[in-house]
């Protein structure tokens, strides 16, 4: 008994390390494309934080700062503006929301031709960005621009100059945004809506509630992951925007759209100062992280699964 339970122990236990040997030959190349491209890349900018390096004057120009490249965040007022500029870029998330959420229940109850709305709108999503900004370039022109002359012939003498002026920059590149992403959350927001059963709102409807009600009572709650799935994704992108920014305004004029990814780029690839670079990616990062987790512990208060 005992020897016919050993060579089969022995055969299990090879058929164990075969199976955990093509486990680990499946997930190779995803395991080696994180570690190059995502964590390496990390753990240089966790020691880039301290050194202060110029990479094109090589390795023995390396020297440590210790915790200079954060203390000087602190004094920079450019770092605190673009810091600043990110917070109100993050408005346009719930913004892009509502409109997404309008046109949705719109879309997916009044309107024929859904699939061509659907099409329609989505598609500035997955255009290339560049081609977006460009044409957008066009139509904010100050004095050529089709935006402008509208404005012109319906009697505003001294319309804004939008991208070119530092009081409209943010805001037009926050407007191009909004403009870009409703396509994509108006889909997801359908996809929602069209998962929520009629029988709630027939019921809803035989015991007298209004439209305004049912939205309140049953649709919002219902969609709240979605929602929840919405807002996390749509902050983390206005942290990571750069080439709406690098195309249309390349942080100007005079930094008003100059956000923190943008800053760290010119700091980096064209200041050459790649430790405070590394700061400023550090304090992106937690930015993102803190606000994330602040979501993450708020959506137990309003978000039904």
């Amino acid at each position: 008994m005992l020897r016919k339970t050993a060579p089969r122990k022995a055969r299990t236990g090879r058929l164990q390390r075969r199976e955990s040997l093509a486990g680990w030959l499946f997930v190779a190349p995803m395991l080696l494309g994180i570690s190059i491209f995502t964590l390496f890349p990390i753990l240089i900018m966790l020691i880039l934080n301290f050194a202060d390096w110029d990479f094109v004057l090589g390795l023995e120009k390396f020297a440590w700062a210790g915790l200079d490249n954060f203390g000087q965040l602190l004094d920079d007022s450019r770092f605190h503006k673009t810091w600043m500029n990110n917070m109100i870029f993050m408005f346009t998330v719930p913004v892009c929301m509502a409109i997404s959420l309008l046109l949705a229940i719109i879309i997916n109850k009044h309107v024929f031709l859904k699939d061509f709305f659907k099409v329609a709108y989505f598609m500035p999503y997955i255009s290339s960005v560049v081609a977006v900004a460009v044409v957008w370039q066009v139509l904010f022109h100050p004095s050529k621009g089709p935006v402008n002359q509208f404005l012109r012939m319906i009697g505003i003498s001294d319309p804004p100059r939008w991208i070119a002026d530092p009081d409209w920059a943010l805001l037009s590149v926050m407007m191009i945004s909004i403009w870009i992403s409703i396509g994509f959350n108006m889909i997801v927001y359908m996809a929602g809506l069209q998962a929520i059963p009629k029988d709630l709102y027939e019921s809803a409807e035989i015991d007298g509630a209004g439209g305004w009600t049912k939205f309140r009572k049953i649709t919002l709650p219902l969609i709240s992951p979605t929602t929840f799935f919405l807002l996390i994704t749509g902050i983390i992108y206005t942290f990571k925007s750069f080439d709406l920014i690098a195309v249309l305004t390349k942080g100007g004029p005079a930094g008003s759209t100059s956000l923190m990814v943008w800053y760290m780029y010119e700091t980096a690839f064209l200041n050459l100062k790649i430790g405070y670079a590394s700061a400023i990616g550090t304090v992106l990062f937690i930015s993102v992280l803190i606000i994330t987790l602040v979501q993450w512990a708020g959506q137990k208060k309003w978000v039904n699964y």
